[in-house]
């Protein structure tokens, strides 16, 4: 796979930035689910970042629009089709299952691109990364178990696993899990096109192709779009230009430059910024297992940055 050997900035700070923009989504998400329901955050969401994104694209870069066809097009509804899912999946796993089931599932994501690279793209793990995907991996386990489980001098105990594949919280780590495969299909099918055409054609395409996909099923199914007040609307608006148009567009821009198995990687430090704006905002306190498993992760990180690398 083709790099750009000389990014025009590092594509590790850009990484950071979109880290730390799209770990605002938790905190919005419980904001907004106070009144909408989920598929409609999903495609409210994107909705509004393709109208954002609908000037740039239709005039600024209406000749490189013309210019994606064929094969290309084809992966961009996909990387579309895999959004879609992957927002499906993950927002609505939070109805059925706790947070603690959801997270660790979802945390699975950089496994299922470690997996799936060589294949798909060819892209050989570097020995660092290996290291630094399953230092990070158990970080985000601990996260996640952080709020069913109970450190102490005596150990750790957890409670609630019993229910783990009982009745609707079975059905919520199944989305979960889904969740985790598809954003997995998404970073894969977008490290394989985005770098052919300018972010803003691409992300246009894809953000179009997954709100189209969600607002069919959100009308299919009569859910309400409309009614909420002016505080959810700004939670939605919010989802949109933070987590969407800065976060996931920073993951795009990045794929170019890197390896995707990397890049699925540093994703894993979302949890560390939802844990804190949790705490600032929901007044939700980091647990010690939480502060501990943010510590893991950010050092499976640096394990994996070390990995030499012209664009990194």
């Amino acid at each position: 796979m083709h790099q750009n050997p000389k990014p025009p900035v590092p594509p590790l700070l850009i990484l950071v930035i979109g880290m730390i923009a799209a770990s605002t989504a938790g905190v919005l998400i419980r904001f907004a689910q106070r009144e909408a329901d989920s598929l409609v955050i999903s495609a409210v969401r994107l909705m509004i970042a393709v109208l954002v994104l609908s000037p740039l694209a239709l005039f600024r870069y209406r000749k490189e629009m013309g210019r994606l066809r064929g094969e290309d097009l084809k992966l961009s509804f996909l990387a579309g089709i895999f959004l879609a899912l992957h927002f499906a999946g993950w927002i609505s796993s939070l109805q059925f299952t706790s947070v603690a089931s959801s997270v660790v599932l979802v945390a699975s994501t950089p496994l299922w691109v470690a997996l799936a690279a060589p294949i798909i793209l060819r892209e050989t793990l570097p020995q660092p990364v290996k290291i630094g995907m399953i230092v990070a991996l158990f970080g985000g386990v601990l996260v996640g178990l952080s709020t069913a489980c109970q450190l102490s001098f005596s150990g750790v105990s957890c409670e609630g696993f019993a229910a783990f594949f009982q009745g609707n919280a079975f059905l919520g780590n199944v989305l979960a899990l889904g969740g985790a495969i598809t954003g997995a299909g998404y970073l894969l099918v977008g490290r394989k096109i985005s770098g052919k055409y300018p972010l803003v054609v691409y992300i246009f395409y894809v953000y179009g192709s997954a709100a189209a996909i969600l607002l069919a099923v959100v009308l299919f199914l009569g859910l309400p779009l409309t009614g909420f007040t002016i505080e959810t609307y700004g939670f939605l608006v919010a989802l949109a230009l933070i987590p969407q148009l800065l976060g996931h567009s920073s993951y795009n821009w990045a794929l170019k430059y890197l390896p995707v198995a990397y890049v699925s990687v540093v994703l894993l430090a979302e949890p560390i910024g939802s844990t804190t704006l949790a705490y600032l905002f929901l007044n939700e306190p980091p647990t010690i297992l939480e502060i501990i498993g943010g510590g893991v992760i950010l050092s499976g990180i640096y394990i994996a940055s070390r990995s030499p690398s012209p664009s990194s």
